[in-house]
């Protein structure tokens, strides 16, 4: 189904991230299941006094080692999933991931096509125009702008990444309010992404569904498109999930573990 179909796409969860050592928020094992949610208004808290929430985000960042979620991003490498994705996208047979992952470990696979719909934790995002920087390449745009500041008050300043810098800074391109590119709870997800993952679910015959639950909406609309316009369902889970029952295959187990022979077994149908 996958060496035959016109345009596979996939939707990829956290659980190709666990077998990076990511531990989930929810579910057996998760962060969230084990310490309680976050609050639910942490962009209203945000957008409401953005200096404050970025000292906060710095001072996370500048803590020893952080949380044990951070340190578990930090430490994470992509893993034979991640690898047998990025090989399917070589071969032409996986034309976009749509991922619900944070962690940037698709594209440092070497995947290209990736839409992450919640973000990316290396990056950083204007809410005003969209624009999306990494962040060494935000840092110096910031301390350029702060040393043409004519603004010396210090409770306006802060320590970003050995440099001082201005918080909030200001978006070298609208100059709106930039934050962390990972949508945080109460954020409408950018509408670019969501964009995006449309059109990939449109053009579609094909949805892999790769280490998700496939419950948390908007992202569980995409596979759901693929299969109400006549597309197959690849499920690749170690769980069941709503999509189960009408996937034309399902491997049931760790991607890291399933998805490589199957690689495999497409160079031999295309050799």
């Amino acid at each position: 189904m996958l060496s035959d179909a016109r345009y596979a796409i996939a939707l990829a969860g956290a659980g190709i991230s666990v077998e990076s050592g990511i531990r989930p928020f929810r579910g057996k094992g998760g962060l969230w299941t084990e310490k309680g949610e976050p609050p639910m208004d942490g962009y209203l808290r945000f957008m409401r006094d953005p200096a404050s929430g970025w000292r906060e985000m710095l001072a996370r960042r500048a803590a020893p080692g952080g949380d044990e979620f951070s340190k578990s991003l930090a430490a994470a490498e992509p893993n034979a999933a991640h690898r047998a994705m990025e090989r399917l996208e070589e071969l032409g047979v996986l034309r976009h991931v749509i991922s619900q992952n944070i962690d940037d470990l698709h594209f440092r696979a070497g995947s290209v096509s990736v839409t992450e719909i919640h973000g990316n934790r290396t990056k950083v995002r204007c809410v005003e125009c969209g624009a999306r920087w990494v962040w060494d390449e935000f840092l110096a745009l910031a301390a350029a702008q702060e040393s043409h500041s004519t603004d010396r008050d210090p409770t306006n300043i802060a320590e970003m990444g050995g440099v001082m810098v201005r918080v909030p800074p200001e978006c070298p391109q609208c100059a709106g309010i930039v934050k962390s590119d990972v949508v945080m709870f109460g954020e409408p997800i950018p509408q670019e992404f969501l964009e995006s993952c449309q059109r990939e679910a449109e053009l579609a015959d094909c949805c892999l569904i790769v280490g998700t639950s496939a419950t948390v909406y908007p992202a569980a609309a995409f596979p759901e498109m693929v299969l109400r316009a006549g597309g197959t369902i690849v499920d690749v889970n170690t769980d069941e999930n709503p999509f189960t029952p009408y996937a034309s295959a399902v491997l049931r187990g760790p991607a890291g573990e399933l998805l490589p022979p199957v690689v495999k077994a497409i160079e031999r149908l295309r050799s």
